[in-house]
């Protein structure tokens, strides 16, 4: 099962990565898709912002950046990057806990690899659907 964490300029280690890992693949398998290679890659805001400005042109911070590696319609294979600061950070502002916030977020980027957008209210509210959807199945 090929999805692996990566750690950038922070100290951090995922809580609980197996049980993490069945879960995305679950959701991934749900949908009919298997997993290629899926890489999680958390890091502080600096490093996340200099991607951002890099591949994105966005000069600004943000808690995920996804990237869609697959060459097959069928096989995930991604990159998605989180800053952790950023996740903390929404977990205080929105009276939740760091780990709920957290799972939010990385399933919230395999959506997106996943075809799902968030840019238009609408897509945005099927997004949270998802999101919550995924959660209760953790």
């Amino acid at each position: 099962m090929p999805i692996r964490f990566f750690y950038e300029n922070i100290t951090f280690e995922v809580p609980q990565p197996q049980k993490i890992r069945i879960w995305i693949k679950k959701i991934i398998q749900s949908e009919k898709y298997e997993v290629g290679e899926m890489n999680f890659i958390f890091c502080d805001d600096q490093y996340l912002h200099q991607i951002n400005m890099e591949y994105l042109q966005h000069d600004t911070y943000t808690d995920i950046i996804t990237f869609d590696q697959s060459e097959s319609e069928t096989i995930i294979d991604s990159d998605i990057y989180i800053s952790i600061e950023r996740v903390k950070e929404n977990a205080d502002n929105q009276g939740v806990m760091f780990e709920n916030e957290l799972k939010r977020v990385m399933i919230h980027g395999v959506w997106h690899i996943l075809g799902f957008g968030d840019k238009s209210e609408e897509e945005a509210k099927i997004m949270r659907v998802k999101e919550d959807e995924s959660l209760e199945q953790f």
